[in-house]
């Protein structure tokens, strides 16, 4: 599987996080990846699936944007499995908030 598919499947495990939290804040909060960093460990063959446990602290980093108005910054992981549970690659992304207006 191509490196860049991995990448925006990986993205889209951590920022649908970053999405739901927002609209649970019902605040405008914008939203942007402000670095990534990524790791290939086996060649990622048929279905990966991405996992990202990093919920509880983008939900706290869009608390505090919303209370203080202050942009935060969170590193969040997602790694990706083949379906023997083989982990292929992880993928960091540093996802900034800012409550907006």
């Amino acid at each position: 599987m191509y490196f860049a598919v991995q990448a925006m499947a990986a993205e889209l495990s951590t920022g649908a996080l970053v999405m739901s939290y927002i609209k649970q804040s019902d605040a405008k909060v914008s939203m942007l990846v402000a670095n990534n960093e990524a790791t290939f460990t086996k060649k990622a063959t048929g279905r990966i699936n991405f996992t990202c446990n990093d919920g509880l602290s983008i939900k706290d980093a869009i608390e505090k944007t919303v209370e203080t108005g202050e942009g935060q910054t969170v590193w969040m992981e997602s790694s990706g499995f083949n379906a023997e549970g083989v982990q292929v690659s992880e993928f960091r992304f540093e996802w900034t908030v800012k409550r907006k207006g």
